[in-house]
């Protein structure tokens, strides 16, 4: 019989998560200048923040190489940003062994095909609903949100209610 995503909840301590179609909509806005503009969900970031605060390791691997994307990441705190990573698993392998990271411990959040080697590795994998079918078919969560519409929240905030860390008030400056 197989686990339900719920029962891997409690075990989880990081979340990684993908950037283009998760932290946003996966749409580019091109610039004239050349340059690539995303829109990231504000209740996306605040969840972050928050889970930080709480103790929670958050980490971010994506295959773009913006750097307006890393500021906004590392002002809400993170510090494990990994940007032009088109070899996933390389990166995640560094946060396994830089905090001995347990697979059962993990969540991963990704929405393609380059997300899948690592998806394969987490204890738990999850996407948002607009995800391609190849990864929707390997997660055990697949969120009712889409990317950059909440999904990171969505998970975010249902780890940590299961872990009695979700409060109604929350000190997080954005």
């Amino acid at each position: 019989m197989e686990i339900s995503y719920k029962q891997l909840l409690p075990k989880i301590n990081t979340f990684i998560f993908d950037v283009d179609g998760v932290l946003t909509n996966g749409m580019l806005t091109i610039m004239p200048d050349g340059e690539l503009v995303r829109h990231m969900n504000v209740k996306d970031g605040y969840a972050m923040k928050i889970a930080l605060n709480k103790g929670f390791k958050v980490c971010i691997i994506s295959g773009g190489t913006n750097k307006a994307v890393k500021s906004r990441l590392a002002a809400l705190g993170i510090l494990d940003i990994y940007l032009g990573a088109h070899d996933k698993i390389k990166q995640y392998n560094e946060l396994v062994e830089k905090y001995n990271l347990k697979p059962e411990n993990v969540l991963y959040m990704g929405d393609d095909i380059p997300d899948i080697p690592v998806m394969q590795k987490v204890g738990l994998a999850s996407c948002p609903n607009d995800a391609v079918p190849e990864v929707q078919q390997i997660s055990k969560y697949i969120s009712y949100k889409k990317g950059g519409e909440g999904c990171v929240r969505d998970i975010i905030e249902q780890v940590m209610r299961v872990q009695g860390k979700w409060d109604n008030y929350f000190e997080a400056t954005l």
